[in-house]
C-alpha cells in the first residue's frame, strides 16, 4: 500500500509540473498567428513514411541506422512504460501478463530494445565527446546545448539500464521464489546468470531501487525534456505530421499583399479607404508575434542535429549562415520576450527583435534559399520560408536589402528585366542571330492576329533574352523546336520578367505585380502549355501562379526533350560519345520539385561517359546564384559557393560540364574562369548538346 501511495503522489507531482509546462507553452503559442491545415490523409502518409520510418534519417546511413534503431526501440519500450504506471496505480504487478502470447512478444521486444538503446547511447556518447564531429560545433551550440544533449542521453541511459536490471532481478526473484515467470526476457536471462547470490533480500531491495529509479527518471525526463533540446522526443511526430505540404520549391504568397496589389492595379478601388477598425499588420517576420504557431512549433522540435547546417553551401563557405542557429535563436528569443508579452500584452516592447539582435541581416542575405537544409531536416522543418519570410520585412517595411538586389528590383518595375536593358531588346537574340531564316520564331501577338494559338508557348525569360551566354542556348532550343516542328510561340517584347529572384530576396510586392500581369497576359492568349529552359521559372508556373489562378502545364526543357526522347520523336547522333561527362543539378529542378531523372536521361541518349560529382542530386551543391545572390556582392567567407560547386565538377576530371540552368550556366562558368580552365573543360546546357547532335 506505501509503495501504491508513494507512487500516486509522485505521479501527480510529476504531473502538475508538466501541465504547468504546457500551460506556459500554449500562452506563447498564443502569441503567434495562424498556419492552416489541409489535406490529413496526405500528412498521415507524410508522418508514417517520415516520422515513423524515419526515411530522412536514412540520408546518413550508419548514423541514421543507429538513429532509427533508438527511435523504434523507445516506440517498443511504451508499451513496458505504460504497464509499469498501471503496476504502480493499482498496486499490483504486470498488470498486461493477462495478454498472453502478445504479453510475452512485448516484453521480449521491450528487453532486447533496452538492451540495444543501452548501446547506442553509449556509442553516441562516445561520438559526441571524442570524435570531433563537425556539424554538432558551431556559435549556436553554447555550453547549455551541449549539457543539455549529456543529460538527455544520460537519462537515457539510465532508464535502458535500469529496466535491463529490474528485469535481470525479477527473473532472480521469481527463481528464488519458484513461482512463474511472467514475460520474456532473452538479454536479462542471459544478465542474469551473472548474479550468484541467493539472498532473497538483496535481490528484492536491489529490484525495488531499479524500479523506482526507472520510473522516477522516466518522470523526470519527461518534465526535464520540454526546456531542452530532446523536446523532439515529443514533437518530432506532431511536427511531421502537421509539416509543409507544399514542394520545396514554393513560397507561400502573403494575400494582405494580394489585395494591396490588385487596388494598385485597378484605378477604380485605388483609394479605398481601409475597412473601419482594421488592425494594419507588418509585412514579413521581425519578431516573435509576427511568426506562426508552425514557425514556433519548428523551433521546439529543432533536434539541434546540425544536418541543415552542413549541407548549407553559404556555411559550407564559411559565411556567417546556420540554419539551425535561426531555429535555435527563434527559440531563445520566444524565452526571452514570450514571458513579457503575456504578462504585459502584445504591445509590450524590450526595443529588441528578432531581426538583428538574434539573426543579423549578413545571415539572411547569405541564403541561397537551396533547400537544401529543408530537403535534410529529420523533422520537416522548413527554414527558407522563415528566412525569406524575414527578407521580407526588410525590404517591405524598411526598404532595406543589398544594393545590387534594390537595382535588379528597380530594374524589373522599369523595364520588366533584372538588367538595365530595353523592354524593346526582348528579340535581340534571336534578330542578331546569323540562322535565323533558317528557324523561324512565331510571335504570339501575330499568330494571335491570324487567329491562331500554338500548342507550346516558349518562355525564353530574362536570361535567355539577355545573357550573351545564355542566348546561345535559347537558339539551340529554337533550333531543336523546329527540328521536331512543334507549334509553339513566344511572347517576344511583350514577355516580362517573373521576378522569381526578387521574390526569394523578399520583394513580394513586386512579384505579385509581376504575376498578375502575366498570367493575364497569359489567359489572354489562351496559353495551355509553357516550355522553359529556366528552374525558377518553371518553379513559379508550376507550383506558385495556381495559387493566382493561373493554371498552365509546364515542362521544363530537361522534361521536354526525355518526353521527346522516349516517343521516339528525338533521334540524336553520338558526337559526344565516351567523353566524360558530369551534370550539375539545378536546385530548383532538383530539390525543389524533386526531378534528377530527366536531365540525366537526356544526357544518357548522347552516349557520353556520365561521371556524379561527389554530391549529386539531392545531396547536390548549390551552384550559388539562387535567392537573388547572382544579382549582388556575397557575404564574407573563406570561398564562393560557385569556386567550391566548380572544384567538385574538377574533381571529377570530366571534359564537359553539363547545366541545365541559365543562373548555373553562368556561376559554373565564372569557376572555370576563376580557375583558368575555361578553354580546356566546356560548360554546356542540355539543349546546346542536344542540338550539336541532332541527326
Amino acid at each position: 500500500m506505501l509503495h501504491q501511495l508513494l507512487f500516486i503522489l509522485v505521479s501527480v507531482i510529476s504531473l502538475v509540473v508538466f501541465i504547468y509546462t504546457v500551460r506556459r507553452y500554449y500562452r506563447f503559442f498564443k502569441l503567434t498567428k495562424k498556419y492552416p491545415l489541409s489535406d490529413w490523409g496526405k500528412r498521415i502518409q507524410i508522418m508514417i513514411k517520415v516520422a515513423l520510418g524515419q526515411t530522412k534519417i536514412f540520408r546518413f546511413p550508419l548514423v541514421g541506422l543507429f538513429h532509427a534503431l533508438t527511435f523504434w526501440a523507445f516506440c517498443a519500450l511504451l508499451f513496458v512504460v505504460a504497464e509499469m504506471i498501471f503496476d504502480g496505480f493499482l498496486g499490483k504487478e504486470k498488470v498486461f501478463s493477462f495478454m498472453g502470447g502478445f504479453y510475452n512478444f512485448m516484453t521480449a521486444t521491450g528487453d532486447v530494445a533496452a538492451f540495444i538503446v543501452m548501446i547506442l547511447i553509449i556509442i553516441f556518447l562516445f561520438r559526441r565527446n571524442y570524435l570531433n564531429i563537425k556539424r554538432f560545433e558551431g556559435v549556436e551550440m553554447t555550453h547549455k546545448n551541449h549539457n543539455d544533449a549529456h543529460v538527455a542521453l544520460t537519462l537515457i541511459l539510465l532508464v535502458v539500464f535500469t529496466l535491463l536490471g529490474m528485469n535481470t532481478f525479477y527473473i532472480k526473484l521469481m527463481e528464488n521464489e519458484g513461482s512463474e515467470i511472467l514475460g520474456v526476457y532473452p538479454v536479462s536471462r542471459v544478465f542474469a546468470l551473472f548474479w550468484t547470490s541467493e539472498n532473497h533480500g538483496i535481490m528484492e531491495l536491489v529490484y525495488q531501487g531499479m524500479w523506482w529509479t526507472h520510473i522516477l527518471t522516466i518522470f523526470a525526463f519527461a518534465n526535464i525534456l520540454p526546456y531542452s533540446k530532446h523536446f523532439h522526443v515529443f514533437l518530432s511526430i506532431p511536427n511531421v505530421l502537421l509539416s509543409r505540404l507544399q514542394p520545396l520549391g514554393m513560397l507561400d504568397a502573403d494575400h494582405r499583399i494580394t489585395h494591396e496589389v490588385k487596388l494598385m492595379m485597378n484605378p477604380d478601388t485605388a483609394f479605398a479607404p481601409a475597412p473601419e477598425g482594421q488592425v494594419i499588420e507588418r509585412f514579413g517576420v521581425k519578431d516573435v508575434e509576427d511568426l506562426t504557431w508552425k514557425n514556433y512549433m519548428d523551433s521546439l522540435t529543432c533536434t539541434q542535429c546540425g544536418r541543415c547546417t552542413s549541407v548549407c553551401p553559404a556555411n559550407i563557405t564559411g559565411k556567417l549562415l546556420s540554419p539551425r542557429k535561426i531555429f535555435i535563436n527563434l527559440r531563445a528569443r520566444m524565452n526571452e520576450i514570450g514571458p513579457e508579452l503575456v504578462k504585459n500584452g502584445k504591445d509590450f516592447t524590450d526595443n529588441k527583435s528578432l531581426i538583428r539582435d538574434y539573426v543579423t541581416e549578413e545571415e539572411l542575405w547569405a541564403c541561397t534559399t537551396c533547400n537544401a537544409c529543408a530537403q535534410e531536416c529529420p523533422v520537416n522543418i522548413n527554414h527558407p520560408t522563415l528566412s525569406v519570410d524575414m527578407r521580407r520585412y526588410l525590404v517591405m517595411e524598411e526598404s532595406k536589402a543589398p544594393s545590387g538586389l534594390n537595382a535588379i528590383f528597380a530594374n524589373i518595375e522599369n523595364n520588366g528585366a533584372p538588367w538595365q536593358y530595353a523592354q524593346s531588346d526582348r528579340l535581340k537574340w534571336y534578330n542578331d542571330w546569323s540562322e535565323k531564316d533558317q528557324y523561324p520564331l512565331p510571335v504570339m501577338a501575330d499568330l494571335a492576329s491570324q487567329g491562331k494559338s500554338p500548342e507550346y508557348l516558349f518562355w525564353v525569360g530574362s536570361a535567355g533574352a539577355y545573357d550573351d551566354r545564355y542566348k546561345k542556348v535559347s537558339r539551340s532550343f529554337v533550333k531543336i523546336l523546329n527540328h521536331l516542328k512543334i507549334d509553339f510561340a513566344v511572347l517576344g517584347t511583350e514577355e516580362i520578367d517573373t521576378a522569381d529572384a526578387a521574390r526569394r530576396a523578399g520583394n513580394e510586392m513586386l512579384y505579385q505585380m509581376q504575376t498578375l500581369m502575366i498570367i493575364e497576359m497569359l489567359k489572354a492568349y489562351g496559353v495551355k502549355k509553357i516550355v522553359t529552359c529556366c528552374p525558377h521559372d518553371y518553379n513559379t508556373f508550376k507550383n506558385e501562379y495556381p495559387v493566382f489562378d493561373g493554371h498552365f502545364e509546364v515542362e521544363h526543357h530537361s522534361q521536354f526533350l526525355a518526353k521527346q526522347l522516349e516517343k521516339g520523336n528525338l533521334v540524336l547522333k553520338d558526337s559526344f560519345k565516351g567523353q566524360r561527362l558530369t551534370f550539375h543539378d539545378p536546385c530548383y529542378l532538383g530539390r525543389g520539385n524533386g526531378d534528377y531523372t530527366s536531365p540525366r536521361k537526356v544526357l544518357e541518349s548522347l552516349q557520353v561517359n556520365m561521371v556524379e560529382m561527389r554530391r549529386h542530386k539531392s545531396f547536390a551543391l548549390c551552384c550559388g546564384a539562387g535567392g537573388g545572390q547572382m544579382f549582388k556582392e556575397a557575404e564574407k567567407g573563406s570561398k564562393e559557393v560557385y569556386a567550391e560547386r566548380t572544384d567538385e565538377a574538377l574533381e571529377t576530371n570530366c571534359q564537359i560540364i553539363a547545366t541545365a540552368c541559365p543562373f548555373c550556366m553562368v556561376m559554373l562558368t565564372d569557376g572555370l574562369k576563376y580557375k583558368n580552365k575555361i578553354e580546356e573543360i566546356k560548360n554546356y546546357d542540355i539543349a546546346e548538346l542536344v542540338e550539336m547532335n541532332l541527326a
